[in-house]
């Protein structure tokens, strides 16, 4: 699959998703949204996918929302726009129906895509560009990447959940030193503050995913990848006793599918797992 502003493509269980709009430093537009939910959703059903790689296109992953659409922004009288007609625009147009209203938005229905989702920030990530990868379950960044709100000096807010999200990942002083000032950070500082799991080589990024995009497509499996995934951001919203009884009956489904036999036997048998998923 290919599109005018994603770039689709499947190998070895990987599904690769690139915004491609290289020219405008991949900024976003309703296009490319719509784009990119479609290629989720596509690697999300295709049984042959076991992971998912966002990167971007050229020298940067995401400038943020296109200044033209911003432009367009700034002349739409707001006064005569109802909050129901704002939410209508702002909903994906095909919401996960069984996953939590939280995880139904525009940028938020990354969470409901069972499969792990992998941000390989290969430039600047900046304003929406800087959201995308808040909702990535894991992001690896270039040492040349960037990362900036900016929703401040465009006399905007932290849009799309940053204000839930950002704090859980890098706390809340950190949060709002990034929200307050939308300065730019490099990747060192990135990693310093736990935004990125790990900061490479520019030239090695796309190597370094892949191979530990390959590790999760060969060596676990994808029914615990799915149901973990699921745990993990629903316990964001439980105590501890709902995780543990989520956990305990879990465990119970675990015991009853070939994964969790297969698991045992190729441990056991010393040779490498042949997953099903099932």
């Amino acid at each position: 699959m290919s599109n005018d502003t994603i770039l689709y493509d499947v190998a070895d269980s990987i599904a690769t998703i690139t915004l491609n709009r290289p020219d405008r430093l991949n900024a976003i537009t309703k296009e490319l949204e719509a784009e990119l939910l479609n290629a989720m959703q596509t690697a999300n059903a295709d049984s042959s996918v076991r992971v998912i790689i966002l990167t971007g296109a050229g020298r940067g992953f995401c400038a943020g929302a296109d200044m033209a659409n911003l432009g367009n922004a700034v002349e739409t009288d707001w006064s005569q726009v109802e909050q129901a007609e704002l939410r209508e625009r702002l909903l994906p147009p095909r919401p996960h129906h069984d996953a939590r209203n939280d995880f139904q938005k525009t940028y938020s229905y990354f969470p409901a895509i069972s499969k792990p989702i992998i941000g390989a920030i290969n430039g600047a990530a900046v304003g929406l560009g800087f959201v995308l990868p808040l909702y990535c379950d894991i992001r690896i960044a270039s040492d040349k990447a960037r990362f900036g709100t900016a929703f401040a000096q465009r006399g905007l807010i932290a849009e799309h959940g940053v204000s839930w999200m950002l704090p859980r990942l890098v706390g809340i002083s950190n949060a709002l030193d990034l929200l307050y000032s939308a300065r730019l950070i490099n990747a060192d500082e990135a990693l310093q503050m736990r935004l990125v799991s790990r900061v490479v080589p520019h030239d090695d990024l796309m190597t370094e995913v892949r191979n530990y995009a390959a590790l999760l497509a060969t060596t676990v499996s994808p029914r615990s990848l799915q149901v973990i995934k699921r745990q993990v951001y629903n316990a964001l919203f439980t105590d501890l006793d709902e995780a543990i009884e989520t956990a305990n009956d879990e465990m119970l489904l675990s015991f009853q599918c070939e994964d969790f036999g297969e698991g045992v036997a190729h441990f056991v048998e010393k040779r490498p797992p042949n997953f099903t998923g099932r």
